[in-house]
């Protein structure tokens, strides 16, 4: 009888290495002086990066309309 095994490797046992930019880069904003992580993609700090809106999906309530109008 032939014997039949099975081989597994641990949950998360193969993550990938995070993004890291160059070290000691300084945010783009004129008056700041702050270093921004070696993991932050963005040219700014937190305080002066842009502000993005999330996509919203969907219809807006009557009521809601009704406040905006």
């Amino acid at each position: 009888m032939a014997e039949l095994t099975m081989r597994a490797t641990r949950p998360g046992s193969r993550a990938r290495r995070p993004k890291s930019h160059a070290p000691g880069r300084v945010c783009q904003d004129g008056s700041c002086s702050t270093l921004v992580s070696r993991y932050n993609q963005s040219e700014f700090c937190f305080h002066h990066r842009p502000v993005k809106y999330p996509r919203l999906r969907g219809v807006f309530s009557e009521d809601y309309q009704q406040q905006s109008a």
